[in-house]
């Protein structure tokens, strides 16, 4: 009988147990996934003060009264606005104990001095304002650099080009201004005609790096539903409306779109006031501009777009890039498509097997804005 009253007593601590464990478990990832309160983070925050405090108070050599800015800049970071205010009166109070307990500033080294006062004062200020400036985005700093990075893997993978039958090479190289993790440059592309056609679309945006990542997000995400739910012919006139639509103080875009023929090596180029692609015939060594003609897109309604038409033959290859590639404040855009075309014969006799990323870096490589270069190559 004794037995089975301990047996029932341990089974309900067991599962009193379990059950706190589940909440400490799902009120920790709510709050990591930035979707719940905010106390976890508090009361750890408020336990460190008066930790800080003491350890000032009982080794004031070891332990500075400017440590106290520690909770405060993490507070910052963690906290919502009204949960920092309580943490910063607790900062206050244990400021207010320590000086009292290791006397006046010119008594001694380690005290808490109006230069102390002044450093804690300034990162809680700092702190609200970084905390208020979440609280109106809507997004938590622990949340915040996930969401960028999951932005710019979107980008990268709707970029991606789909796998082409034996016989055809391709490559895509997207370079962002400065450095940064968003372009305004995006290319789509689809396999469609039951496979037998690749349409492909190079955009840019107006404007570069951050600035435009969420336009070029935004627009990437629309074009690539388009491309293939349209005839060839349907597509930039479709996506010129939409632009129009989005009523965007800058919002104007250049776009190629590349509509190709994998069985016969024939295409289309269409045009939205984008530069000229470059085609290598194989033959003779020479490379030819292939420039179709349209307005830009997002400028007026009602833009037509006259396609140019061409053939790739075995050996053949394709080029399509943005102006960042071959425009520059020191030259023109024939001098930088010349240097261009230059730096790609250098590839012929390799088959441009990783020459989009080495052309960038050789003829735009610090040029501050976004630069994108796709080529495509018929197999000999």
């Amino acid at each position: 009988m004794a037995r089975g009253a301990a047996d029932s007593i341990t089974a309900r601590l067991r599962r009193s147990a379990h059950r706190v464990r589940t909440a400490l478990r799902k009120s920790g990832v709510d709050y990591f996934r930035g979707d719940g309160s905010d106390w976890i983070a508090l009361v750890g925050l408020l336990l460190t003060i008066p930790a800080i405090a003491c350890g000032t108070i009982a080794m004031p050599v070891w332990f500075s009264p400017a440590a106290l800015v520690l909770p405060i800049v993490a507070g910052g970071l963690l906290l919502r606005p009204a949960s920092l205010l309580g943490l910063y009166a607790a900062a206050a109070g244990a400021m207010i104990v320590e000086s009292l307990v290791l006397g006046p500033y010119l008594e001694g080294p380690a005290r808490v001095t109006p230069g102390t006062v002044l450093v804690v004062a300034a990162c809680g200020f700092f702190g609200l304002l970084i905390a208020q400036f979440r609280a109106r985005v809507g997004v938590p700093w622990r949340r915040g650099g996930t969401m960028l990075f999951d932005l710019r893997e979107r980008i990268r993978v709707q970029s991606a080009l789909p796998r082409l039958p034996q016989g055809w090479h391709r490559e895509m190289a997207l370079r962002p201004a400065g450095g940064q993790s968003f372009s305004g440059d995006f290319v789509v592309a689809a396999r469609t005609n039951g496979g037998r056609t690749l349409e492909a679309v190079l955009t840019d945006v107006s404007g570069k790096g951050m600035d435009a990542g969420s336009r070029a997000l935004l627009l990437s995400g629309a074009f690539g539903g388009l491309l293939g739910s349209l005839p060839p012919h349907g597509f930039l006139p479709a996506a010129n409306g939409y632009l129009l639509r989005q009523d965007w103080d800058e919002g104007f875009a250049t776009s190629v779109h590349l509509v190709l023929d994998l069985d016969s090596g024939d295409y289309e180029l269409f045009s939205a006031g984008h530069l000229p692609a470059l085609q290598l015939h194989a033959g003779t060594g020479h490379w030819e501009e292939k420039a179709a003609e349209g307005p830009l897109l997002g400028v007026y309604d009602g833009a037509e777009f006259d396609p140019i038409k061409g053939v790739l033959r075995p050996g053949d290859v394709l080029m399509l890039f943005t102006d960042g590639l071959v425009e520059a404040s020191d030259r023109e855009i024939a001098e930088g498509m010349d240097r261009l075309t230059g730096e790609a014969d250098r590839y012929v006799t390799s088959g441009f097997e990783g020459a989009a990323w080495h052309l960038i870096e050789a003829v735009a490589k610090d040029v501050n804005d976004d630069r994108a270069l796709l080529l495509l190559r018929r197999e000999p």
